[in-house]
């Protein structure tokens, strides 16, 4: 692939990459809309034509690595494992 190929590919890359932020934010926008909604009809759901939207608070219980560490580091390295990734970058 010539310098030129690259430097189309990267810029059609980093173009999509802006798009997707965009919609991310336009889509957050559109939430925190609906969400608004939600609290001034006093609801937790809404729904309309062949759609819901629900916004609740979820429960859920979860290990605490970091105190478990903290507070036994001897056994917490015992279970400790080396791992390696690849890590693309392109800014």
């Amino acid at each position: 692939m010539s310098t030129n190929e690259l430097n189309l590919t990267v810029q059609a890359l980093l173009d999509i990459k802006n798009q997707i932020a965009e919609l991310q934010a336009e889509a957050e926008a559109l939430t925190d809309t609906l969400k608004g909604a939600m609290v001034e009809r006093g609801e937790d759901t809404l729904t309309g034509d062949g759609w819901a939207a629900s916004w609740k608070n979820v429960n859920s219980s979860r290990f605490d690595s970091a105190r478990f560490r903290r507070e036994n580091p001897e056994l917490a390295a015992q279970y400790m494992k080396q791992t390696t990734q690849t890590r693309f970058v392109i800014g």
